[in-house]
């Protein structure tokens, strides 16, 4: 296909997410090389990062250098580092640097996870953020992640754990869907569904299908333009039309 793109991905979980998840956002449109980054010893599929200063060394340049040789380069259009606990571990201004250091490096368009879903929310001029986490968070990363959102200049309304199954293979978009809906406060604009583990791509397609937002249409639109791609913009769902001022 003439518009399909090759998305090189780099994570450091095990989590089966993006090579999934691009086929539910946009069907016949993305293709994906996957790849785990891997720290001494940490990152690997046996042994995924999940303390702050291990989820830093996974974003570190080294690693993600590493990582990136073992990808076919001259098949791809564009890289994804797909970490939504990363982002929150080094935060917005290192995640951007990463992605700069990183496109240089490899002469592709790099996105990274919490980034695109900043872009997307300000695409939708959302200002006010319920946070969704898949149980496998913590209060820790909770924290980390609320501080994130704060950072980028959004109201971060509510943060919560789901609570759903502890295994990324038995949750189902209809039970997250039925959780936001029961759980995400009306003072929200949007919902950020985080976690690249967490399939929330067809609960996200719900979601804006209820609402009647065209996030989705949106989503798609931006990413084949821009080149730039991010496993978490399937996360990223309006549960209700903005309230205006009168």
């Amino acid at each position: 296909m003439a518009d399909q793109v090759t998305v090189g991905v780099l994570t450091p979980h095990a989590a089966v997410g993006p090579e999934v998840e691009f086929r539910e956002m946009a069907p016949g449109r993305f293709t994906t090389q996957v790849t785990h980054v891997s720290v001494a010893g940490v990152g690997d599929t046996a042994t995924p990062p999940t303390s702050p200063a291990e989820l830093r060394a996974a974003a570190a340049p080294d690693a993600l250098a590493t990582a990136a040789a073992e990808l076919r380069l001259g098949s791809i259009d564009v890289i994804g580092y797909a970490s939504t606990t990363s982002a929150y571990a080094i935060g917005g201004d290192a995640e951007s640097a990463m992605v700069d250091r990183l496109s240089q490096r490899l002469d592709l368009p790099v996105a990274a996870t919490c980034l695109s879903a900043v872009r997307a929310l300000r695409e939708l001029d959302a200002g006010r953020v319920a946070l969704v986490h898949p149980p496998w968070f913590d209060d820790g990363l909770n924290e980390l992640g609320a501080s994130y959102f704060r950072s980028q200049g959004f109201t971060v309304v509510s943060v919560a754990l789901a609570d759903l199954p502890n295994d990324p293979n038995r949750i189902e978009p209809g039970a997250v869907v039925e959780w936001v809906s029961r759980h995400v406060s009306e003072a929200a604009d949007a919902v950020f569904i985080g976690g690249n583990g967490f399939r929330c791509a067809g609960a996200a397609v719900v979601c804006t299908q209820r609402s009647r937002s065209t996030a989705g249409d949106t989503r798609v639109r931006e990413t084949l333009r821009a080149t730039m791609i991010s496993h978490s913009y399937p996360g990223v769902c309006r549960p209700r039309p903005k309230r205006r001022n009168t």
